[in-house]
């Protein structure tokens, strides 16, 4: 490896005397400080600047607007953070066959704007305030509407992405028919940047809904609310989403309806006689639903995957074992529809947390489920790790990192089986 002038002198030759600075502690990984931040403007800039990446022998960390850096174990090493902050434009709209073609710089918030006057939309609603559509891909990340549009891999159909040595790979296409190369699009959703760098991404997109209502339900035990949410699920009612709330100020289930405004009343309707055999049942506020979710995270946040049907007994898992390792009125809620239950607690615990990860994965990983640590202070992931033991899905993830990163040089370490 040359020194580190000599490389900061090849990268700016790269992206430009602007688009390079010396990594500061802001910028470190899990407590991994690099050396160097670069923001690339074009594909070809990113291409170059992973072959001396590659001939350097560099650990490369792609990031978008920082907003997941937080997701996965610590890096082995990092040298290099590649940025896509510069590649934000929306290279193709095409509004009559809901298509669209943006780079993986482009915040979530702006390409909604983007597409709002053609009364179109991205179907998916991350929590995080600024996450880019590159990171979102390499997260999979996803909200409630993922019960009714899926998630980011079912609305993805077209990708393009650097690898470790610089080759341009491209799958997928501009209509939602063309599935050719479609499983590149699927292999690097959700592969947390350690496959390649993605620089564009095709989606196809929905209509706007024009009329939106929020009926809930309060629940009193996790059997309620469990049956309520299958209720739902069961019906014809077609939700946007079944979003399960559950601590010790409420514990309410809260379906989203969207329609058109002729057709609203009917669903809120339907939905409200579904529901009231379980509890009180009343229309939210916007307000109330605008406040549905955690206003800052909580420093912990274990995530469950487990089969919808099995939500009690996922709710009775988690308030048992909190009780017996001490740790004080978790915050539980999920998207009950889908089997996603996301548990929040304060770290001041560190045993008692570790215990309840430990204790999740016992129950719920020999279910056929799966436990990720989603957020947690750096001392707590390196006792327990961000992943489960992935099952029979480790070997496959692990051919898939020989094949596209042979040298190991992409977010080393930070994915599940230390891939």
């Amino acid at each position: 490896m040359q020194t580190e002038k000599g490389l900061a002198e090849d990268l700016r030759r790269i992206v430009g005397p602007d688009n390079l600075r010396g990594a500061t502690e802001q910028d470190a990984v899990e407590g991994v400080e690099p050396d160097f931040v670069v923001e690339p403007g074009s594909i070809e800039e990113i291409s170059d600047l992973m072959k001396l990446a590659a001939r350097e022998g560099l650990a490369v960390a792609p990031r978008g607007g920082g907003t997941k850096m937080h997701i996965g174990d610590p890096p082995r090493r990092l040298d290099l953070i590649v940025s896509t902050a510069r590649m934000n434009e929306v290279l193709e709209h095409t509004p009559g066959d809901q298509i669209i073609r943006l780079e993986a710089g482009v915040k979530l918030e702006d390409l909604q704007e983007h597409i709002s006057g053609s009364d179109q939309m991205l179907a998916i609603d991350p929590p995080e305030s600024g996450a880019t559509i590159g990171g979102i891909v390499a997260a999979n990340s996803s909200g409630p509407r993922r019960y009714r549009y899926g998630t980011i891999r079912d609305l993805i159909i077209g990708i393009t992405v650097v690898l470790h040595d610089g080759t341009v790979a491209k799958a997928g296409g501009k209509v939602v028919k063309n599935v050719a190369g479609y499983d590149l699009s699927k292999l690097f959703t959700g592969s947390l940047g350690t496959l390649g760098v993605i620089a564009t991404a095709n989606f196809r997109l929905h209509p706007r809904p024009e009329a939106a209502r929020t009926v809930a339900v309060e629940v009193t035990e996790p059997q309620q609310a469990q049956a309520a949410a299958q209720a739902i699920v069961h019906s014809q009612v077609e939700a946007t989403a079944v979003e399960l709330h559950y601590d010790e100020n409420e514990k309410r289930l809260a379906v989203l309806l969207e329609s058109i405004p002729g057709g609203i009343d009917a669903k809120a309707e339907t939905t409200s006689f579904l529901l009231k055999q379980f509890g009180e049942v009343r229309t939210l506020s916007d307000e109330e639903v605008n406040h549905l979710g955690p206003l800052t995270p909580p420093e912990v946040v274990l995530k469950i995957g487990a089969p919808p049907a099995e939500l009690a007994a996922v709710l009775v898992a988690v308030l048992g074992a909190a009780e017996r390792k001490g740790l004080a009125h978790p915050r539980i809620t999920g998207h009950a529809g889908t089997g996603v239950t996301l548990v929040g607690f304060s770290g001041e615990n560190e045993d008692g947390a570790a215990g309840f990860v430990e204790e999740m994965r016992e129950i719920w990983v020999r279910r056929g489920g799966n436990v990720t640590l989603q957020r947690a202070p750096l001392t707590l992931k390196q006792r327990v790790s961000t992943w489960d033991n992935g099952g029979d899905y480790l070997g496959l993830v692990r051919r898939v990192k020989e094949k596209f990163d042979p040298r190991g040089g992409m977010n080393p370490g930070r994915f599940l089986g230390g891939n």
